[in-house]
């Protein structure tokens, strides 16, 4: 069985990273979509909140629970990649910008792990320039997010920024 893991922060999941997610299945018979719990960070959504939309989300998607998994790691993600058994780590691109920071982080990798390899998958033209970041700034300010994100996410970021 082909295993790859799909880290972030997913701070909310995005349309964009759906996507990802979507062709990633194409490739691989199981993705683990793994949430870094970073407590430097201050998120809108706690990781069982984040755990939680993506699973609604992946259900909203149709996938089945069997080929993606949600789970929460701390640590290498090389390490945690191999108490998984995945030997890809799976990385959406959305612009030049993104390459360079993800091509620094696949090299360490590459040499903390030599067994795990990376691979990177463009996000779907129609969310390229989608990031949890913006999404998060224009909600707050009132910007409708709806079509950027999944149903379930548009509804909890109403109900957590009280809009």
């Amino acid at each position: 069985m082909s295993v790859a893991v799909y880290p972030g922060s997913f701070d909310p999941i995005t349309r964009g990273h759906t996507s990802i997610i979507s062709s990633g299945l194409e490739a691989f018979d199981k993705i683990v979509v793994a949430v870094l719990h970073n407590p430097r960070k201050s998120p809108l959504f706690s990781v069982e909140e984040r755990l939680e939309l993506i699973r609604e989300s992946v259900r909203e998607m149709g996938a089945s629970p069997e080929r993606v998994e949600v789970d929460t790691f701390e640590g290498l993600l090389v390490d945690y990649c191999k108490r998984k058994g995945a030997g890809v780590i799976l990385r959406g691109l959305r612009a030049v910008a993104d390459f360079e920071y993800e091509l620094q982080m696949a090299n360490m990798n590459r040499h903390l792990e030599p067994g795990v390899v990376t691979m990177f998958i463009m996000a779907d033209d129609a969310y390229f320039y989608v990031s949890s970041n913006l999404i998060k700034e224009a909600a707050k300010l009132g910007g409708d997010v709806d079509r950027l994100v999944p149903s379930c996410v548009a509804a909890r970021l109403r109900a957590k920024l009280g809009r």
